[in-house]
């Protein structure tokens, strides 16, 4: 046989040798391409999202919920106390003239008060409908005036009781109230009855004054500072329960002055603690348990045992401790620490209570607002969750994404390959894959200029005996294999035919080869077709 011949059959027998399962599908190839593609996008998406500070998010949100509350808290808290400062100051102004006159008109002096027990109902009785009015025309919880005697100076605690009047409002929505429930705290049971008024359930005759800063600050902040007016002289307590009460209050107090600049009582407001909570509810519903504090504060400590607390029902029960301490978190919040650890997360600012040049400007005082450490780490954590869960919802998307991708690209390449390897290269459709395409017919062009050239060459009959006696050495599973290959079967055709894996066709495939001393199944059907040209038959 032509030389020639021989070394294009050695070729074939080369590269066969060398097609194989050896190295990574195309497929695969693909679909990691596309993988490596999609994690390059997730990754950099994230990245993003770390330098624009997304996943950090919830906490800035949760800020800015916050620093909201607080303005509008703070806004709230510091027009109703100037308000209420404001009547108060206007009450003990009006409240010292008509006590002057009154007194005048009884022939009693107010510098010795104590000396005229008797005098004292008359006294307080006729200022029942100033401090009435004072009360309903400043929206507060209560009004009050103590002057510094007591009808009974021969009491056992004579020394710790003043006469005046306290008048409050039990209504418990206050603000929007039109017809309210007014009882008489303190006071004679005369004025009560005489005004169609009930007695307080914690009523008392008098004031007990024995821890009472309402009472004696004002008064020694007047007597030790004459030269102040008295809008510089008026005293907000921190929140307190008066003796025999149950409730929480603020009062605002103001010194009695005659105008001989004796001081002889006080006068001022109230603010109970439901009045503040109905004044100043939180505008936010994104927190439940969310709160205020009006609260005194001094070296970094909120003193919580002494604020006022506007908010979540359980506000008071959150915060047990009797104080607060203070830390700054730069990055978001202050933090607020109990005694117990117990943490709460928010922002504070002062509150001026008092103008400048007052005898109490020193005292500092804060508008806060907070939230339990736990519900904001929930919330952060909670949007966090989502958004990794998208994350993960867009990696798997990726994932089937590169995968039908990937077969849908590789689908016309796939077809092709099955078109070279049949028999009638020349009878193959079109892939519309112009390099498949291309690639069909050169080899299609270069089978028949090989079969034309063995022809003219004339190929040793020799090896075409070799081959056809060859062929007795099949065993008949593999015979049945090598008749369909001759019929111009692919591998993939050959198994649906004998209802066989791909796998069992391609190891009879392989012992096919190595009986018949041939490499691939182009070099079977060429012997194939050669013998059926010289006229020998496969037995």
């Amino acid at each position: 046989m032509n030389n020639s011949v021989l070394e294009k059959i050695k070729i074939l027998k080369e590269a066969a040798k060398k097609t194989g399962t050896v190295g990574m599908p195309m497929g695969l190839r693909l679909f990691l391409f596309l993988m490596v593609l999609v994690l390059t996008i997730i990754l950099g998406v994230i990245a993003i999202l770390f330098i624009s500070g997304t996943f950090t998010a919830g906490l800035s949100e949760s800020k800015r919920i916050v620093e909201n509350e607080l303005l509008y808290a703070s806004q709230g808290i510091s027009k109703q106390y100037g308000y209420l400062s404001v009547h108060t100051i206007d009450l003990a102004e009006e409240l010292s003239r008509s006590l002057e006159k009154t007194a005048k008109q009884l022939g009693i002096s107010l510098s010795n008060l104590q000396d005229h027990p008797e005098e004292l109902d008359e006294l307080v009785a006729r200022e029942f409908d100033r401090i009435l009015f004072c009360l309903q025309k400043s929206q507060s919880s209560g009004a009050f005036f103590i002057l510094n005697a007591t009808i009974n100076p021969a009491l056992e605690k004579a020394k710790y009781s003043r006469a005046g009047l306290y008048i409050r409002n039990m209504e418990p929505n206050i603000l929007s109230s039109s017809t309210p429930n007014y009882i008489v705290r303190r006071g004679s049971p005369t004025i009560s009855r005489s005004h169609e008024l009930s007695l307080d359930t914690q009523w008392s005759m008098e004031f007990d004054i024995s821890d009472a800063p309402y009472y004696y600050r004002p008064i020694e902040a007047a007597e030790s500072n004459k030269q102040l007016k008295l809008s510089r002289l008026y005293y907000w307590t921190p929140a307190l329960k008066l003796p025999d009460t149950s409730e929480e209050v603020m009062l605002c107090s103001a010194p009695l002055i005659d105008s001989h600049g004796n001081v002889f009582g006080v006068c001022g407001l109230e603010v109970s603690a439901m009045l503040f909570k109905l004044s100043n509810m939180p505008n936010n519903r994104f927190y439940t348990r969310l709160f205020y504090t009006l609260s005194p504060i001094e070296e970094d400590v909120i003193k919580l045992d002494q604020s006022m607390f506007a908010g979540c029902y359980s506000a008071r029960i959150l915060s047990r401790g009797q104080t607060l301490s203070i830390s700054e978190n730069k990055n978001s919040f202050y933090v607020y620490t109990e005694k117990n650890q117990r943490r709460f997360l928010g922002i504070h600012k002062p509150v001026m209570l008092y103008p400048g040049g007052s005898a109490f400007a020193d005292e500092q005082w804060v508008v806060a607002v907070m939230v339990p450490e736990e519900d904001i780490v929930t919330s952060v954590t909670r949007l966090n969750l989502l958004l990794i869960g998208s994350l993960m919802l867009l990696f798997v998307v990726g994932v089937m994404a590169s995968f039908v991708l990937s077969r849908w690209f590789l689908k016309p390449i796939n077809d092709g390959l099955a078109m070279i390897k049949s028999t009638e290269l020349n009878a193959a459709s079109k892939t519309k894959v112009p390099e498949i395409d291309g690639l069909i017919e050169y080899l299609a062009l270069h089978n028949q200029e090989l079969y034309e050239k063995a022809r003219q060459e004339n190929i040793s009959s020799n090896i075409l005996d070799e081959f056809l006696e060859n062929t007795k050495k099949l065993s008949p599973a593999e015979r049945s294999v090598f008749d369909l290959y001759r019929e111009g079967r692919t591998a993939k055709e050959i198994s649906e035919i004998l209802s066989l894996s791909i796998n069992t066709i391609k190891t009879h495939t392989k012992r096919i080869y190595t009986k018949l001393n041939i490499n691939s199944r182009e070099e079977l059907l060429l012997y194939d077709s050669l013998l059926k040209e010289i006229g020998k038959k496969i037995e």
